[in-house]
């Protein structure tokens, strides 16, 4: 995956993530490619920068749309047109932007301090998208009521960091989640410090109400992919109907 360019005086720098071909969104015919300009930042944490997950898996939206033809079982596919989509800890909002791109609606969320940068991001691109885009705070853990009913899919690229973030992450994929949510996790494994261990107890936690699938390799865009970057399809398990219990009758 290619580097970012370095970033101009004013500490902002543009990344340009390339979709595929006829426009975001658009049928297939031959075209020209057309691509996203992002806006990061130079310094001030992690939300402000596009990391490689989140370029993955915009790039796995984009080969997985449902609308570009394949032949059968060489990809997955995911219908995005007209679907509610939201990204948790969207950062540059990257993944949300593709998402609406190809004609999801789109809620991304953050923390405050980094609205600015979700709505510049926004601005620039709104051009090309073909559903809609909005920018939201939203704190892990806390009251999820704006954001209801359930989104069709929840978004996440690289949120697996702090330890002290893992429950209210949990709690929030809880809460936001129905039954035909699918959450679409991409994240980097990293070996240094505590990483391990966090990664680990995620996924702890996460089994409790989730089922999980791993996204093989070959299923992910050809050009941005690394074995080290992973995707899971996510789903809220399903609950037994106690009713069904008592009654000894299959729900």
């Amino acid at each position: 995956m290619a580097s970012p360019p370095p970033p101009s005086s004013s500490g902002v720098l543009e990344r340009e993530v390339v979709l595929g071909r006829g426009g975001c969104g658009s049928p297939p015919p031959p075209g020209p490619a057309v691509g996203l300009r992002v806006a990061q930042r130079a310094g001030g944490g992690p939300g402000v920068v596009v990391w490689d997950a989140a370029l993955v898996l915009a790039r796995f939206l984009d080969k997985s749309a449902a609308h570009r033809p394949a032949p059968p079982g060489r990809r997955l596919r995911l219908p995005l047109r007209r679907k509610a989509a939201l990204e948790l800890g969207a950062g540059t909002g990257l993944v949300g932007l593709v998402a609406a791109c190809l004609g999801a609606n789109v809620t991304v969320t953050d923390l405050e301090e980094v609205q600015d940068l979700l709505k510049m991001n926004i601005e620039k691109n709104q051009h090309l998208v073909t559903g809609s885009i909005q920018a939201k705070v939203l704190k892990w853990g806390e009251e999820v009521t704006d954001f209801l009913p359930a989104p069709d899919y929840i978004l996440m690229a690289d949120c697996i960091y702090y330890e002290e973030s893992l429950e209210p992450l949990i709690k929030t994929l809880k809460d936001l989640s129905g039954p035909e949510t699918l959450i679409l996790c991409c994240y980097e494994e990293r070996t240094m410090g505590k990483n391990p261990e966090v990664e680990q107890r995620f996924f702890e936690l996460l089994r409790k109400d989730f089922e999980l699938e791993k996204v093989p390799l070959d299923k992910h865009d050809e050009e941005y992919r690394s074995e080290d970057i992973l995707i899971f399809i996510i789903r809220k398990k399903r609950t037994v109907n106690s009713s069904c219990d008592k009654q000894g009758g299959d729900c």
